[in-house]
């Protein structure tokens, strides 16, 4: 039985009453272009679920405005009515935060995608929330400029998915989070007001809600501009692929190169599993068999790369590396990216099934926590594969099964929860950047107590009073984790000392 802090429970709404009705859809249908209205059955389908396929829900209806005054126009109709609401960018997100609600409506922002305007002087563009991660730096790159976050979905992800997560991707060691890139946001709330986060300048008088609604997920309202910080392309790139004997190998030599004081660009970490699906899927060139591989890419002032990768190579064969492989231009630095990015895809390749988890650990305990990883998917019965971003600890295991084996499914969710809570245990968080969402409330417990979620649960209340804004996600409830509501009753063997509580 979980503690449940009773200020916190009647901080959670009682449920959304509003119903979309035919009179509803009219008048959403007049604050919009026409044709942005969804209703078929067949055609809500495509939208009861993002990324995380094991859940689904589809809408009562789907909207699709085009500028900021209509995702407002259409928030205040479900404010009035109250009827809860759920943001969707491309559907590419893997906890379930776009997961509709039954009785309510999906505001897809896919027709938002134009970029407003650039300004190289200062670097900087402003976004709509529909414009691909990968567009970005496509559209400024002739001026020697991109956008650092790089997710490995980022050729389909979209800037207002990302600001919603706070995604960060491969190169997040040494240039941060999306939240390290965007400057202000345009912000529709609950109510449908339209209010402006943030500034020009990265430091702005006041508290900061840009922050707070950068990887908020959807549940504070809703992003329809981003203003985004832009960076310079590195004078130079050097990338390498060094292969280890083990995980514990590949681990210490990436807690070696940031104790050395080297603050590579990236450092993401394969195993063997990943490794095969990877080369199936994109001939990488990595080594089958290997039992661990790390990508590790260093950028900057061409003199400092080329000492500190001369470094790099040196702590790789400290820790027992047993090949080390240069890309020896860009086009071979290309194909060792699209092998790593290539890995979620890739991983049909090996197995029918999968569960992705994300979660992070301190860098000292990489060895130990993927060795426990595989004793717990040995007890499974199962396969885990790992990739990962090895530099800042964010792990993204891959649990493999079949669903056509009856309770391997079932076997496989435990089997992630239950590594997203060693997480927790070996001092870390149960998500890095793809979110809480659906998938992963109720081990919010196992982080965060009662005082804590009684605070997130009070300024979530503050933006969005009705509970409308996608609900349901991220606070853990007693309807969500199969529990009961109120105080903590102590069992009768407790009570006698028989058994104690964990």
């Amino acid at each position: 039985m979980t503690v449940y802090a009773q200020e916190y429970l009647e901080l959670l709404p009682d449920g959304v009453s509003g119903k979309v009705t035919a009179a509803f859809r009219e008048e959403v249908a007049a604050v919009v272009s026409p044709g942005s209205l969804i209703s078929e059955p067949a055609q809500l389908h495509t939208y009861e679920c993002d990324g995380l396929t094991g859940y689904r829900v589809t809408p009562a209806l789907v909207v699709l405005p085009a500028t900021t005054e209509e995702v407002a126009a259409v928030v205040r109709l479900c404010a009035r009515h109250r009827i809860p609401f759920v943001a969707r960018g491309a559907g590419t997100g893997l906890s379930g935060g776009a997961l509709p609600v039954a009785d309510g409506i999906v505001i897809g922002l896919a027709r938002m995608r134009s970029i407003l305007s650039v300004d190289v002087a200062n670097q900087r563009a402003v976004v709509q929330p529909g414009v691909t991660n990968a567009g970005i730096s496509a559209a400024v790159g002739g001026h020697d400029l991109y956008f650092a976050p790089d997710p490995s979905s980022q050729i389909v992800c979209t800037i207002g998915g990302n600001v919603a997560e706070n995604s960060g991707g491969a190169h997040c060691l040494k240039y941060g989070f999306t939240t390290n890139h965007v400057l202000a946001l345009t912000f529709v709330t609950p109510a449908g007001d339209v209010v402006t986060l943030g500034g020009d300048s990265p430091d702005q008088v006041g508290p900061d809600l840009r922050a707070l609604v950068l990887g908020s997920e959807g549940t504070l309202g809703i992003v329809t501009e981003i203003t985004v910080r832009l960076l310079r392309r590195p004078e130079a790139v050097r990338t390498l692929v060094a292969d280890f004997p083990d995980a514990e190998h590949a681990g210490n030599a990436v807690s070696d190169i940031v104790a050395a004081g080297i603050v590579p660009a990236a450092v993401e970490m394969l195993d063997e599993l990943a490794i095969e699906a990877c080369e199936k899927a994109a001939q990488a060139g990595y080594t089958l068999g290997c039992a661990a591989a790390l990508v590790v890419e260093l950028d900057g002032v061409g003199v400092e790369v080329d000492a500190e990768f001369e470094r790099v190579q040196e702590i790789c064969r400290r820790n027992a590396s047993t090949h080390i492989r240069i890309a020896a231009d860009p086009l071979e630095r290309a194909r060792i990216w699209k092998g790593r990015k290539a890995a979620f895809a890739a991983m049909g390749r090996i197995s029918p099934d999968y569960f992705v988890q994300d979660g992070v650990i301190p860098r000292t305990r990489l060895g130990s926590t993927l060795t426990r990883i595989r004793e717990m998917a040995d007890a499974a019965g199962l396969r885990v594969a790992n990739v990962f971003h090895a530099g800042d600890g964010n792990l993204h295991p891959l649990v493999l099964y079949n669903a056509a084996v009856p309770g391997e499914a079932e076997r496989a969710e435990h089997l992630a929860t239950a590594i997203v809570e060693l997480c927790v245990e070996q001092g870390g968080s149960i998500t890095g950047e793809h979110g809480v969402g659906s998938d992963k409330a109720c081990s919010m417990l196992k982080m965060f107590g009662p005082e804590d979620l009684t605070v997130m649960a009070r300024i979530r209340a503050a933006f969005d009073p009705q509970g409308i804004c996608n609900p349901g996600k991220v606070l853990p409830t007693p309807r969500l984790c199969g529990e009961r509501p109120g105080p903590y009753r102590p069992h009768p063997l407790e009570s006698a000392g028989v058994i104690e509580r964990l």
